[in-house]
C-alpha cells in the first residue's frame, strides 16, 4: 500500500478519534443535558462532598454522610482549640468530620451548601454565587473564604459552570444546620490559654 495513502488514514483516523473525544468530552459529557445535572456532575467531579458534607465512621472506614449531602460542619460539634504544631513543615490539621480546618488562617468551618433559607445558600441569589467564587468573599462581598476551599482552583470556571453548580445546589434537599463563624489566629490563640 502506498505511504502517503497510508499516512493520510492514519491522520483521518486520528482526526476522526479527536473530533468524537472533542465531542463527548463537552456536549456528551455527563450531566451536559440541564444546568442542574451539569452542576452535578461538576459537583461530584470537583468532590466538593469530601469537605462540605460531613464523614462518619462507616465499615470501610471514614466516609462522607449521605444524610448529611453539602450540610457543612455540624452545628452541633463544638470544637475544642486547635492542635498547636510543632515548628516544621506541617502547615494545619483537620477535625474528625473533615469539615473544620486549622491552620495559620485560624480554623475555618466549610459553608451549609443546601438550599436551607436560614442557614445554607437558599437566600442567596446566583449571581451572590458567582461573586462569591470570583472574588473569594462570602457572598461576593463578605468575609473572606477560607482554606482549604481551593479557590485557585475554581475561580477557573467559567460564569456558566458557575451557574450550573448553583443550579444543582438549589435541587438539595434543605438541611438546616448553622455552621459557625471562623476564628482568627488572635482568638483561636486567646482561648487556648
Amino acid at each position: 500500500m502506498n505511504r502517503s495513502l497510508v499516512a493520510s488514514s492514519v491522520l483521518f483516523a486520528v482526526a476522526a478519534v479527536v473530533a468524537t473525544s472533542a465531542a463527548t468530552t463537552t456536549a456528551g459529557a455527563p450531566g451536559a443535558d440541564t444546568p442542574a445535572a451539569r452542576g452535578k456532575y461538576l459537583v461530584s467531579a470537583m468532590g466538593c462532598a469530601d469537605c462540605h458534607t460531613p464523614w462518619k465512621m462507616g465499615p470501610d472506614g471514614p466516609a462522607p454522610d449521605p444524610e448529611r449531602m453539602l450540610s457543612g460542619h455540624p452545628a452541633a460539634l463544638v470544637m475544642p482549640p486547635a492542635p498547636k504544631l510543632p515548628p516544621g513543615p506541617w502547615l494545619g490539621s483537620f477535625g474528625a468530620t473533615n469539615t473544620a480546618w486549622a491552620g495559620p488562617w485560624g480554623v475555618s468551618f466549610t459553608a451549609n451548601l443546601t438550599p436551607d433559607e436560614e442557614t445554607g445558600l437558599g437566600r442567596w441569589t446566583e449571581d451572590n454565587f458567582v461573586q462569591a467564587i470570583r472574588t473569594g468573599r462570602h457572598m461576593g462581598k463578605g468575609r473572606p473564604i477560607l482554606p482549604p476551599m481551593p479557590l485557585q482552583a475554581i475561580v477557573n470556571f467559567t460564569d456558566d459552570d458557575l451557574r450550573a453548580i448553583f443550579a444543582y445546589l438549589r435541587t438539595l434537599n434543605p438541611i438546616r444546620n448553622l455552621v459557625p463563624e471562623p476564628v482568627a489566629p488572635a482568638e483561636e490563640s486567646a482561648a487556648a490559654r
